[in-house]
């Protein structure tokens, strides 16, 4: 099979968003041919080159988001006419499409309307060699500003002065620039059995685009919500602009699920998200992100007793028998992760737990992240004034801030190995990979109560409300001063990540629906017999799937179901 995977800013790039899942996909999936069609989110991503891939990816095309090329395409009067027809149909549907928060639902008048505007400049790229120019001139900026004048239109797009439109057309031509691009032809999109977008919003438009004018299949993965993540940013925008830009996405969205064959949340709460964006229930597959154990088995199969006889042999285990107990923290250091809480309720753990320790593991997350980390470290002095033994002595704080790849934390699998408890405190959070990576270690974890927190740790963890430092306290405590259940908790922890959330998991089940997809998507290419005449049923879709009906010898017939002639006898007289 020949799969389309499209990505944005993540896979074939050294960094991104979602590249390690989508290549632990394409190299467990070796039977199959992959081409990648991917967006870059800068230049320096450009920059950093690729990954090593596997001999399975046959072809990789990518084009930037973050900046747009001239074409040098010049419409002639024709074009234009066509141009502002179809870009202010678009215009039309945002005005007067529902309120931000309420997505349209297929078939409705407005996402048809969106859909067939959608359809109709993207017809015109192919025939004309791109949007770009047009995209960016006066002439889409008039047919917004008509569309918000119009009757019937919203009162926030009503209330858009020149300067809300101006950023509402800017931020159309970045969204709409796939539209140019020669991805769409034949020996393109046109040439794969399938198109798995790697996430929605933008990268799943070409899937749209290759879906309507080839009839290939879609399927696309969510682990985050795209359109969720866009009601939570630019808080600082306009309300004209928020509500244009809130309503393009909606209407997007809307027809992303209406297209795709399949939407593959990466959890339940992305699976609730989707649902509440206009989901069909009968589309949604839930596949969680496969994580590689094998980085993790060292810890997570040691036994006890077994370590009491490497105790001479090994001194890091050593050093850890006869270290105090010790929280462990790993993650992106940044606001939403509420480390302040954690440091507020590590107070009470060392007030009852005097020898406890505290390692946060990590880096900043930009400049943001910066500032946080910088006043995380001043709230833990202020809390854990240094100890010392005497006058001359230096003291030495519970509480250390540490990166991977420092002293005495190597790997993630270090870290966990040199912890008791693994502790999560985040505000904000979908799927917890840090909570995977302590359940495949063994460890017990205490966690806050959001995201897919509870559905990834099941009954195998203590769960807390989030911003409680006093309910986090006690949750850890418990754990710190009662051995045996921390040992039952990380058994049952590691045998529910390696059934759940290892990357054999994820591969067999996105191979089951690639195959169940093609089965149930008509042939697109007619076979033809010598003379040149169709032959309708040369290649059913049945025949996609592997089975003893596709196999050249017939099936075992049961003797019961076998008709025995009766023999006959000749009289002679």
């Amino acid at each position: 099979m020949r799969i389309g995977l499209l990505t944005e800013g993540g896979y074939p790039y050294v960094g991104g968003e979602g590249g390690v899942w989508c290549d632990r996909l394409v190299r467990g999936l070796d039977r199959h041919e992959f081409d990648v069609y991917a967006f870059s989110n800068g230049q320096a991503q450009e920059d950093a080159g690729w990954i090593e891939l596997p001999p399975q990816v046959a072809r990789v095309r990518t084009a930037p988001l973050w900046a747009a090329e001239e074409d040098g395409v010049v419409h002639g009067r024709r074009a234009r006419r066509r141009f502002t027809e179809h870009y202010g149909e678009l215009a039309a549907a945002l005005c007067t499409a529902a309120e931000p928060g309420t997505v349209e639902k297929p078939g409705t008048a407005e996402a048809d309307r969106f859909a067939n505007a959608l359809h109709g400049l993207a017809g015109l790229a192919r025939e004309e060699g791109g949007l770009v120019a047009a995209l960016r001139s006066e002439q889409a900026v008039r047919a917004l500003e008509r569309a918000c004048r119009a009757p019937g239109a919203r009162r926030t797009a009503r209330e858009a002065r020149v300067p809300d439109l101006l950023t509402v057309a800017d931020r159309l031509e970045r969204a709409l620039r796939p539209l140019s691009l020669d991805w769409y032809e034949e020996d393109g999109l046109g040439a794969v059995d399938l198109c798995h977008a790697a996430s929605g919003g933008v990268a799943a438009l070409p899937g749209l685009l290759a879906r309507h004018l080839f009839g290939v299949p879609l399927v696309v993965t969510e682990y985050g919500v795209r359109l969720r993540t866009h009601y939570l940013t630019r808080p600082d925008a306009s309300p004209a602009v928020r509500s244009l830009l809130a309503a393009f996405h909606g209407l997007l969205t809307a027809e992303t699920y209406r297209t795709a064959s399949y939407l593959v949340p990466g959890n339940g709460h992305a699976r609730r998200w989707q649902e509440r964006c206009g989901a069909d229930r009968a589309k949604l597959r839930t596949i969680y992100p496969g994580l590689d154990a094998t980085p993790f088995a060292r810890v997570g199969e040691d036994r006890p007793e077994d370590r009491g006889k490497r105790e001479e042999r090994d001194k890091r285990e050593k050093r850890e028998r006869t270290d105090p107990h010790t929280l462990v923290w790993i993650g992106r250091v940044e606001p939403a992760k509420d480390l302040v809480s954690l440091l507020h309720a590590f107070a009470e753990v060392r007030a009852a737990e005097p020898g406890t320790r505290l390692r946060i593991v990590g880096r900043p997350s930009g400049p943001e992240g910066e500032a946080y980390l910088g006043h995380c470290r001043a709230l833990a002095a202020q809390l854990f004034p240094d100890e010392a033994d005497g006058p001359h002595a230096v003291g030495q704080n519970p509480v250390s801030f540490e990166e991977l790849g420092g002293p005495g934390a190597e790997s993630t699998a270090d870290v966990h190995a040199g912890g008791t408890v693994t502790v999560l405190s985040s505000v904000v959070e979908g799927f917890p990979v840090g909570l995977v990576e302590a359940m495949f270690c063994g460890r017990a974890t205490v966690s806050t109560d959001v995201g897919a927190v509870v559905e990834v740790i099941g009954g195998t963890g203590l769960v807390v409300p989030p911003r409680n430092p006093r309910a986090l306290a006690q949750a850890c405590v418990s754990l710190l001063r009662d051995p045996e259940r921390r040992a039952r908790l990380g058994a049952a922890a590691r045998a529910r990540a390696l059934e759940l959330f290892s990357v054999e998991q994820n591969v067999a089940a996105f191979h089951g629906l690639y195959l169940e997809t093609v089965a149930r998507t008509p042939v697109r290419r007619p076979v033809l017999d010598g003379a040149g005449d169709m032959q309708p049923f040369a290649a059913p879709a049945e025949a996609h799937v592997p089975g003893h009906w596709t196999e050249p010898t017939p099936r075992a017939v049961p003797t019961w179901a076998v008709e025995t002639p009766e023999p006959v006898t000749e009289t002679v007289r």
